[in-house]
């Protein structure tokens, strides 16, 4: 892999013109290569899509130069692109009678049918020709399922400032530009600034401030409306590679980065993170996590995966290349990564999304921190999901039990009530609430919570639904507002039902 000097970015508007016009776009690709071309490209197979570009039309041409990485002749990339210019900004280099790309260019789908592109090391976009592995010091990665996972997990409202730490590529970088006044982007990394210039020019997008340095020491006291980091969290016996290694030991990078932003962040703020983080004998993940959480802040912790040290080990060699190395190396490796967790007495490695929010109630001594476990199907961009959560949050501590009681509710949009129960059976065993949006979650309810979910449209109280409950079920009305409250609270909590603010809902 080469580790050349980058692209000069000043005519970049000229080749995306030139990229815009051969359809060089991720609908383009997607329609030239067909499906199962397109697919094969993120398993880092690239034969079929060698086969479905053969002709010499424009396309055709880029997509063998910049995803495909091959040369092509100089006289089909004239016809494609401004080629001296790009052979003089270093976009291309020449071989006699060929040209071969300089760098990875990869179409990519803006949130809103944005056609951006995102420049990265030769063979290191995920999904690229050359794949994952064998990688260099100091070399930057496009884009990967992390990435897409914190872009559609971020909080996207108009701010003034966002912070992108830790840019690589610049991905973060570009979807904050959509939506921040001013955005700040670091990296230790000297080249991946670089790369972010390059992302941000060929995407159409507005410079940001390129920062080099490690965590927040490159923007000093500055603070922020939005943050968001995708950190090298990788926890390793070393600091190998700088796009996935952080330097620190075990989780410490992580921990440090949380601990610090609650200082970096203005009131009302976010804060959003992917992390690791060990499973440690005789210690809860929750309880290990929650303690990152800064003073001020409230948060929502959700580990989406587990692996075992074998298998979190097994998948960071692979990543490496390491696999492929003399056999007595890849022993002598691997075993170093089980010392480091045998040491630090770790069992397991979780990943997941941290989420901080600078808040009134946090710095008053009242901060709303969840930490749970959810590995299953969610639905992206879950942007407005993360909001909604610190907003539910906000309403549970303004109301207690009464308050509860005297307000009113609708059901949240794409929820369903399922019956589970044996064939045949007159009545079922339980009744589940099911969202078909957002974080998908299903929880199981009684009689008394189905009934009540059910009629909750927003004009009367929950205590009067509560009371024609009773009724209906020949139960002591006092006793069902005593016991209900906790269930209702629960219910809010995780969006089945949400509050009609100022009372009753208009008709």
């Amino acid at each position: 892999m080469s580790m050349s000097s980058l692209p000069a970015s000043a005519r970049a508007p000229r080749l995306r013109e030139a990229l815009l016009a051969a359809d060089f776009t991720a609908d383009g690709l997607l329609e030239r290569l067909g499906a199962s071309a397109y697919a094969a490209l993120a398993r880092s197979e690239t034969v079929p899509a060698l086969r479905a570009t053969r002709g010499d039309s424009p396309l055709d041409t880029l997509v063998r130069l910049f995803l495909l990485q091959r040369s092509v002749p100089a006289a089909l990339a004239a016809a494609a692109l401004p080629l001296e210019e790009c052979l003089e900004d270093g976009w291309l280099a020449r071989e006699g009678d060929l040209v071969r790309a300089a760098v990875d260019v990869r179409p990519y789908g803006g949130p809103e049918g944005q056609d951006w592109f995102i420049v990265s090391d030769l063979g290191c976009a995920v999904g690229g020709a050359g794949g994952i592995g064998s990688h260099e010091e100091g070399v930057v990665l496009g884009v990967g399922g992390a990435s897409t996972t914190l872009a559609g997990i971020t909080v996207r409202r108009p701010v003034a400032s966002a912070l992108d730490l830790g840019t690589g590529s610049g991905i973060q970088a570009l979807h904050a530009a959509q939506h921040a006044t001013q955005v700040t982007a670091t990296d230790v990394n000297p080249r991946a600034l670089d790369f972010t210039r390059l992302t941000l020019a060929l995407s159409g997008a507005a410079p940001a401030d390129l920062r080099e340095g490690s965590l927040f020491e490159p923007v000093g006291d500055l603070t922020y409306d939005l943050i968001v980091s995708n950190p090298p969290f990788v926890i390793s016996p070393g600091a190998r590679l700088t796009y996935r290694d952080g330097g620190m030991g075990g989780d410490d990078l992580c921990r440090t980065l949380v601990q610090q932003a609650g200082d970096r962040l203005n009131d009302g703020g976010y804060a959003q993170f992917l992390a690791n983080w060990q499973h440690v004998e005789g210690e809860e993940w929750q309880d290990r996590v929650r303690a990152w959480v800064p003073e001020g802040c409230d948060a929502w912790i959700v580990q989406r995966e587990v692996q075992d040290v074998t298998q979190y080990t097994e998948l960071w060699l692979r990543d490496s290349g390491d696999h492929r190395m003399d056999p007595a190396a890849y022993t002598e490796r691997y075993e170093a990564w089980l010392d480091e967790f045998e040491a630090r007495s770790t069992k397991a490695v979780g990943f997941g999304w941290i989420t901080l929010r600078k808040s009134a109630a946090a710095a008053a001594g009242n901060p709303s921190v969840v930490a749970e476990e959810w590995p299953h199907s969610v639905e992206q961009p879950l942007g407005s999901a993360v909001e909604a959560h610190f907003a539910r949050q906000d309403y549970l501590r303004e109301h207690d039990d009464a308050a509860l009681l005297a307000a009113h509710f609708t059901l949240a949009e794409e929820v369903v009530q399922e019956q589970v129960g044996l064939p045949g059976a007159e009545d079922p065993e339980h009744v589940v609430l099911r969202q078909h949006r957002g974080m998908r979650r299903a929880t199981k309810v009684d009689s008394v919570g189905a009934g009540f979910a059910g009629v909750c449209d927003g004009s009367l109280p929950a205590g009067r639904i509560l009371d024609a409950i009773a009724q209906l079920m020949a139960e002591d009305p006092v006793l069902l507002r005593d016991r209900t409250p906790q269930a209702i609270r629960l219910l809010v909590e995780e969006g089945f039902i949400e509050p009609v603010l100022g009372g009753a809902r208009e008709r």
